[in-house]
């Protein structure tokens, strides 16, 4: 499983907005990582922010 992969996953068990901060602690992956990989996501619109800072899957 590839990190985006693993964030978007990490993103829809929480089941609710998460920071990357939170997902990276969830995920054990390093803080780095899940910024590209949110930004991946973003920049395909899977993910979305309800409020600032915070990301869920759509």
């Amino acid at each position: 499983m590839d990190t985006a992969s693993k964030v978007l996953e990490t993103m829809k068990q929480a089941g609710t907005s998460l920071n990357a901060g939170k997902i990276a602690e969830l995920s054990k992956l390093d803080r780095k990582e899940v910024d590209k990989a949110m930004k991946e996501l973003k920049d395909k619109g899977l993910i979305e922010s309800p409020k600032r800072c915070y990301w869920q899957a759509k």
